[in-house]
């Protein structure tokens, strides 16, 4: 059974087939697909979705690509919907949060510390809370590495994890795991390739970012949660091992990491 650590299958570019995508995954064996929030707009439609899916779970939080447009509010709007969510099987974390220093619209002085100053405070509803987080680490690992080891969460997930080996063991020696997904598969892509072969397997996670990040096979076309197999086949390449062994390792640390996550009941119940 393999899991999809992020996958924002509310997307629009899913239209009305988010149901349909969490159903195909689940044939291909996908037992859980993890959905974040981005913003507070559409905290209730991952909750939705994830609650109307047999394989679903998901995340509260606003991610650094929206803090812009954010209000300080907003995190007062957070902190009440993770109080509330706490109650709901299927929240098992806070995210996506983080920091983006790639888009030059963010990495402009006010906007950067509005996105540390946002990222902070999520940082402390998690460690208040005793929530994992997803962390969205664009060009920007040093500098999360910094502000989780002064507000530390428990633990979590450095999505699309694309740094370098020392940066990684910082985050594992941290009770991180890291994400890895469709970048891995693109053999032009060696740094990610390397780390993807030589990490230890117990602090890898499988994604799809779907829509975005899609394998070689896909790209350019939209990603989706069914291709998490096949990704983990190029893992298992990569390492030398079986694919069985991957999914058995990588649904593991998922589930270490996001101790919250349900079983796999709804997926049978799904299916049948």
């Amino acid at each position: 059974m393999w899991i999809d650590t992020h996958c924002h299958l509310d997307a629009h570019e899913f239209g009305n087939e988010s149901a349909a995508q969490a159903a195909l995954a689940a044939g291909q064996g996908v037992g859980m697909i993890v959905i974040p929030a981005v913003e507070t707009a559409n905290f209730a439609i991952v909750a939705g979705l994830a609650a109307s899916i047999g394989n679903g779970c998901y995340a509260l939080g606003i991610h650094p690509i929206y803090v812009p447009n954010a209000q300080e509010d907003d995190l007062r709007v957070l902190r009440e919907r993770v109080a509330a969510a706490m109650a709901d099987a299927r929240f098992v974390a806070l995210g996506e949060i983080g920091l983006d220093f790639f888009i030059p619209m963010l990495t402009e002085p006010a906007m950067r510390e509005k996105q540390i100053y946002f990222f902070r405070e999520q940082l402390k509803i998690a460690r208040d809370f005793g929530l994992p987080v997803l962390m969205h680490v664009r060009r920007s690992q040093d500098v999360v590495l910094k502000h989780v080891r002064q507000i530390a969460p428990a633990g979590g997930i450095a999505h699309a994890f694309n740094g370098s080996a020392q940066q990684a063991q910082a985050y594992i020696d941290l009770g991180f795991k890291l994400g890895f997904g469709g970048a891995m598969t693109f053999t032009r892509a060696l740094q990610i390739r390397r780390l993807a072969a030589e990490l230890p397997l117990e602090s890898i996670v499988l994604e799809t970012d779907a829509p975005d990040i899609s394998p070689a096979w896909v790209h350019p076309g939209r990603n989706s949660p069914d291709q998490i197999p096949r990704i983990g086949a190029v893992l298992a390449e990569l390492r030398g091992v079986t694919a069985q062994q991957v999914a058995a390792v990588t649904s593991g640390n998922a589930r270490a990491v996001l101790p919250r996550m349900p079983g796999i009941a709804g997926v049978r119940q799904e299916n049948d």
